[in-house]
């Protein structure tokens, strides 16, 4: 026990001389009532006491009894009234002399300095111990008296607070009683803190939607698990949602980290909490006795350091801790009964500007770029990932945004840098690192064999990649190396692939795995482009495009070290996708480099093919002409001549020629020698030109004969079904001939078959031609409108054989509406994107549909 006067200095003051008789009479006063229940005076210094009892019982009922004298005392003045503090700790101690050496003195000391004049406060060991001995209290005179007095007093819990010079909390209770003062202000000493978590030095950008959700569902499930890769926010956004539920957990949020904690995770956990060991006492058993009925929150991150002890340690206080709650992170899940796994997100785009912009602010001196557009661009292809986010921010101060963004190809090489410290969140590097190093031998083979795919893949192809692949991809996917996607698919991002890569460098694998990627990308092809009969199936576009990724990276690889027939099967299958959709300029980068190997390694024919691919993504004249003599002479040496015929038909037509004799007899040529040959479906790009010159000088009756015999050709070349091009200048043809219905019907057919297989180019071609089928059916503004889409679809795609064609009619379009409307109605269909302006030209009425049809007309008569 521990007593002083409250404010003593003051008072001594005020009374001048007269403060030695109410010093005195405080001490009589004190050590009557001290001695009355068994207290040792151990030390007496100026207004002070230091008391020793054997029993809390009796020292709890000294202070009552002492304050209660004090306060019945006649006290010279109403002023004079000395206030006296108390304070009570029970704990073992060593006698040294006449006093006691203990930490457990100082706590006492501690205890008592909490107090305000008046006011007795003890620990919660006191308090226990008074529990304990007053139930069991002996018949002596000083315990009879002791349990008198202990039956009219209680103790009131104030709350848990930190006694200077120590690191725990401690309990404090107030001692009241009838005759005792009860109202006082909160303990003179910190409160203890009701969280641990620690001050960012930061912002928090962004992640509303995932804060929301999370702590929904903490409000509703006592064990939350936030999964997902290293550097996706996951202990940041932790720290976040706790600092928002904090008013719902009054027994405080405490956090501590598997990856750091020393001396065991329960240790950990005490000392955030603030509990002392007990002697001979394992520490979880300290922790669920003081957690077991307090409303709290423990969060346990970076639990994929030690997923063993730490599903044990948060079991223990789920099972023991009614109202305890428990949030983990980490790369893979506990497997915990009732565990609710909350897998993170990528961030949000918008987010992930937001915060590449802050950081990227913050990297530049405080200092914001006038970059926005770049940044966002930089964003995008960061994936989401905070950790790649951070890092990108500090190259900004090396490189502009738009130039780091081209880098991104391989994120390591891009973001990571050589001074990069040992820590798993100093690099993308490191970070892998602590994932790669858990995972079993298949699944870290299956992660090196996925690197080299361009895409998310599905179960048929991760089980290509060899035996046991399925249980190997789960453990991939629980430790957030692998995302699902919907699909089922199954995702790597750009940074994990980058590491990947590098790993199956490293183990002296790529050959073998990239080899195998292309057997599996030529397989892929097959089932795309042959039938199950065995025939070939028609040239599409929109199927190709899900696996174009795939087979631009297999090509790359044959290119350069691995097959070259599987390389020329890939290039001509992607070779309509690059005019599509831009890529020739790396597609003859490609073709040459196979081209270099051809000649070893394969015959003529395929050199033939390869230069026959090369002429035809290549803008410049001389330059076709020379791979197109190339390729006429690569098939001559092979005796081809289905390709002989594709060479000299790509070499002679000049459809941009001013003399169109010598153009139409060159067509006749070719077609004439595909004839002789027996490949007459060969000469289909002959017949299609011949009729087109035919269409230019007005031979329109010639022209339709030659593409009545071009259907069969065309049936017989799945590269060209799809095109529908002989339906398309039929089409041409009926709209010079004023023929409305049979132009609206072979148009609508070419359209449709054009995009359905994806050839958007060919079909804005068919849009264009149905704008002049609206504007001869006296529709202008409607013409005006699909002219513009049309244009606008175009982009680098422009037919340029039919220039001169759509701008003569568009004048006359122009012309019956006047400029003002023709412009409005034009930048009208330019807005609208394509897929409207498609379906707009196929609403069009059939001729026979409309009101005066010439066909209705007749009926009616």
């Amino acid at each position: 026990m521990f007593t002083d006067i409250e404010g003593s200095t003051r008072l001594a003051r005020m009374l001048g001389d007269g403060y030695r008789a109410v010093l005195n009479a405080h001490r009589s006063l004190l050590r009557g009532a001290l001695s009355d229940f068994g207290g040792v005076e151990l030390l007496t210094e100026g207004d002070s006491f230091f008391v020793a009892f054997d029993n809390a019982d009796a020292a709890v009922a000294a202070c009552v009894e002492a304050q209660r004298r004090l306060a019945g005392y006649p006290w010279p003045r109403a002023d004079a009234v000395p206030k006296v503090r108390m304070g009570l700790h029970t704990g073992r101690a060593t006698p040294v002399g006449t006093e006691y050496a203990s930490a457990e003195v100082h706590r006492a000391a501690r205890v008592s300095a909490a107090a305000h004049g008046g006011q007795v406060l003890c620990s919660a060991a006191t308090a226990l111990a008074v529990t304990a001995t007053y139930a069991t209290a002996g018949h002596s005179r000083t315990a009879a008296a002791a349990a008198a007095t202990l039956a009219t007093v209680d103790l009131q819990a104030l709350g848990a607070f930190r006694l200077r010079g120590f690191d725990d909390d401690e309990q404090l209770y107030q001692v009241v009683a009838p005759g005792l003062e009860r109202e006082f202000p909160r303990p003179r000493t910190a409160e203890a803190p009701r969280h641990n978590l620690p001050a960012e030095h930061t912002t928090f950008v962004g992640r509303q939607a995932e804060l929301a959700e999370l702590a929904e569902l903490l409000s509703g499930h006592r064990l939350v698990s936030v999964v997902g890769p290293g550097g996706a926010g996951k202990t940041r956004l932790s720290l976040a949602v706790a600092e928002q539920v904090l008013a719902a957990y009054p027994g405080g949020v405490w956090t501590i980290d598997a990856a750091t904690a020393s001396g065991g995770l329960p240790t950990a956990l005490a000392t955030a909490l603030g509990l002392r060991p007990e002697p001979g006492r394992p520490m979880i058993e300290t922790l669920v006795e003081q957690c077991a009925e307090r409303r709290m929150l423990v969060i346990l991150q970076t639990c994929d350091a030690a997923p063993g002890l730490t599903a044990a340690l948060a079991h223990r206080l789920l099972a023991r801790c009614r109202r305890l709650d428990v949030l983990t992170t980490g790369r893979a899940p506990l497997g915990l009964a009732g565990e609710t796994v909350w897998r993170i997100p990528p961030m949000a785009p918008a987010d992930a500007f937001a915060l590449l912009s802050d950081r990227a602010t913050a990297a530049r001196g405080g200092r914001r770029g006038d970059d926005d557009e770049q940044l966002a661009e930089l964003a995008a292809r960061l994936e989401g990932s905070p950790l790649a986010i951070e890092l990108a921010a500090a190259r900004l101060r090396l490189m502009p945004a738009d130039l780091l963004a081209r880098r991104l190809d391989d994120p390591i090489g891009a973001l990571d840098h050589d001074a990069c410290g040992d820590g798993r969140h100093d690099s993308l590097r490191n970070n892998l690192d602590w994932s790669y190093r858990t995972l079993g031998s298949r699944a870290a083979e299956l992660l090196r064999r996925l690197a080299v795919f361009a895409g998310p893949v599905d179960l048929a192809t991760v089980d290509w990649c060899g035996e046991g692949a399925l249980s190997a991809l789960s453990e991939l996917a629980e430790k957030s190396l692998i995302e699902v996607v919907p699909g089922p698919r199954y995702r790597m991002s750009g940074h994990v692939r980058s590491y990947a890569l590098r790993q199956l460098t490293a183990a002296g694998d790529e050959a073998a795995v990239r080899a195998r990627h292309l057997a599996w990308s030529l397989n892929v092809l097959e089932t795309v482009a042959v039938d199950t009969d065995g025939q070939e199936r028609t040239v599409s576009l929109t199927d190709l495009g899900p696996y174009v990724d795939e087979w631009q990276a297999a090509l790359r690889w044959a290119s350069a070290d691995g097959d070259v027939r599987a390389g020329l099967r890939l290039a001509g299958a992607l070779n309509p996708w690059w005019h599509e959709h831009g890529g020739t300029g790396e597609g003859r980068g490609l073709l040459s480099r196979l081209c270099e190997r051809v000649g070893a390694e394969t015959g003529p024919a395929e050199l033939a093919r390869a230069y026959l691919i090369q002429a035809d993504l290549t803008d410049d004249r001389t330059e076709r002409d020379d791979f197109l003599r190339r390729a006429e002479r690569a098939a001559r040496a092979a005796g081809d001549p289905a390709l002989l015929v594709r060479a000299l038909g790509s070499r002679r037509i000049r459809l941009d020629e001013r003399g169109t004799e010598d153009a139409e007899q060159s067509c006749r040529s070719v077609i004439a020698q595909a004839e002789r040959a027996g490949v007459a479906a060969e000469s289909l790009p002959a017949v299609l030109a011949l009729a087109e010159l035919c269409w230019r000088r007005g031979a329109l009756t010639e022209a339709s004969e030659l593409l009545g015999s071009a259907r069969q050709m065309e049936a017989a070349r799945p590269a060209d079904r799809g095109r529908r091009a002989v339906d398309w200048m039929l089409g041409m043809v009926a709209l010079c001939r004023g023929d409305l219905v049979a132009a609206h019907d072979h148009l609508v057919v070419a359209l449709r078959s054009r995009l359905r297989h994806g050839f958007r180019g060919a079909a804005a071609d068919a849009v264009a031609a149905i704008a002049v089928r609206c504007a001869l059916g006296g529709d202008p503004a409607t013409a005006a409108v699909l002219f513009g889409g049309a244009e606008a679809a175009r982009g680098a795609r422009r037919t340029e054989s039919f220039g001169a064609f759509w701008s003569a009619r568009q004048a006359e379009v122009r012309t019956a509406l006047g400029d003002a409307a023709f412009d409005a109605a034009y930048a009208d269909g330019a807005g609208l994107g394509f897929d409207r302006i498609v379906a707009m030209a196929l609403a069009v009425e059939h001729p026979d549909l409309e009101g005066d049809a010439a066909r209705f007309a007749q009926i009616v008569r």
